[in-house]
């Protein structure tokens, strides 16, 4: 590896900026062990404090690599390297084979690393703890071993074997075995059937009636005020448990649900779309809020959202497990591949399109808070949500001329009667619609 060093100058102050002279996929991981390291992407250099203490830990961290110093750089005074000595085996990484499994590794974490280290092995997909032998174990898959090297410093992690080239993605899936129907004809009654048993016996002796289910649901509605949905809950669990576990139709066949509320969704103009997405500085922040609106996905199908769902050259986003645990395929917008393959290459995630600094899902509540904080800066509908961008590009591709049943498909609804809501908010035709107001003599 070869790295250039610069002298960088931002907001008048002088900083170290560091760069690959040919791209390396460990570089981002390996010089963010130095506290203080950011990326600039006006500047597009990392940059660190220009104090002799940073350039020293610079020298330590890549001391296997050579430097390219630019005409400008002079390294800062008082320059000499400290602790060159390796570091002892005690507060190193290391990464084994599974002595009885070769479908598993061991990870050994010293307790010396566990404060700062522990969150990044954490969140590797799949790893367990094994206290018995004091060690994570983790599936020996190409998206653990890249995992590895992503979110754990190089210079801390020693491997006792070189990983195979030749790994599965992810993990096998377990095989399930059909249990054995118990040696006895007689049928084993489950645990919940006496326990309905035993409260129906109850409610006889006490002379109480069904009428008493009905009065608990009337008490819930008028005095707790629950909504809709809630009281619609609350009816569909008794009647699975009077239907499906005790088999008594007849006693919630005339159970009534309630009326739902027919309310439009809030949406944003393309111009208050424009600004939300202006407002968002970071790289990061910007792709997720691009991506949620271009392609209409829910909170929870973004964060779900993997690298290999993405075909760029297809333009398409495959949506795995969405409401109702639906597959779909949406749009995946040119724009956005393109602030997408900026954002990948500063940031390099391993599995997920949207990572946690130490790796892992990207959390929703952090896709609110970005929003909140775009919301705010750009000033537009302070009632707007997270899911008011997937609102409103189902408003805007419908007053864009886009067939209703296309609509349908990209969002992933089961009845057209959900899309339909949206030709209630468009915008197309209104200029032409006059009040009759205006056509009175007054």
């Amino acid at each position: 590896m070869e790295i250039s060093v610069s002298l960088c100058c931002k907001d008048e102050k002088q900083y170290i900026g560091v760069n690959t002279v040919v791209f390396d996929a460990v570089f981002p991981a390996r010089i963010r062990q130095i506290q203080g390291a950011y990326w600039s992407p006006a500047l597009k250099y990392w940059l660190l404090p220009y104090t002799s203490e940073h350039w020293n830990r610079l020298k330590y961290v890549f001391k296997d690599t050579d430097f390219i110093f630019q005409a400008d750089f002079e390294p800062p005074q008082d320059s000499t390297l400290a602790a060159t000595l390796p570091l002892p085996p005690e507060v190193v990484i290391e990464i084994l084979l599974h002595p009885s499994s070769p479908n598993l590794l061991r990870i050994l974490l010293p307790k010396v690393l566990v404060p700062r280290w522990l969150a990044s092995v954490r969140g590797i997909p799949g790893r367990k703890w094994n206290p018995e032998t004091a060690c994570w174990e983790v599936s020996y898959t190409r998206t653990s071993v890249a995992y590895i090297r992503q979110y754990l410093p190089p210079s801390l992690v020693h491997w006792h074997f070189t990983p195979s080239e030749d790994l599965p993605d992810t993990p096998a899936p377990p095989v399930r075995r059909t249990p054995l129907p118990p040696a006895s004809s007689q049928v084993v009654r489950p645990r919940y059937e006496a326990a309905a048993t035993a409260l129906e016996q109850t409610l006889l002796l006490k002379r109480y009636s069904y009428n008493t289910i009905k009065t608990y649901i009337l008490y819930q509605i008028k005095t707790k005020n629950i909504s809709e949905s809630h009281q619609n809950m609350i009816l569909s669990a008794l009647k699975m448990f009077y239907a499906e576990v005790l088999g008594q139709h007849e006693k919630v066949r005339d159970m009534i649900r309630p009326k739902r509320p027919q309310k439009l969704p809030h949406t944003l103009t393309e111009n208050e779309v424009s600004a939300l997405l202006r407002a968002a500085a970071n790289p990061k922040h910007k792709c997720i809020l691009m991506l949620i609106y271009s392609a209409g996905l829910r909170l929870g199908e973004l964060i779900r959202l993997r690298l290999k769902d993405m075909e760029p050259a297809a333009g398409r986003v495959f949506v795995y497990g969405g409401k109702g645990k639906k597959d779909r395929c949406t749009i995946l917008s040119p724009k956005v591949w393109e602030q997408l393959q900026t954002y990948i290459a500063v940031y390099r995630p391993v599995e997920w399109v949207f990572e946690g600094q130490t790796g892992g899902q990207y959390s929703a509540r952090s896709v609110q808070e970005l929003f909140t904080q775009a919301k705010i800066k750009s000033g537009i509908n302070p009632y707007a949500t997270v899911h008011t961008l997937r609102h409103s590009f189902a408003t805007h591709l419908l007053e864009a001329g886009v067939d209703l049943r296309y609509i349908q498909d990209l969002l992933g609804h089961e009845s057209s009667k959900t899309t339909e809501i949206y030709t209630h908010i468009t915008r197309v035709g209104w200029q032409r619609v006059q009040s009759p107001l205006d056509r009175l003599h007054l």
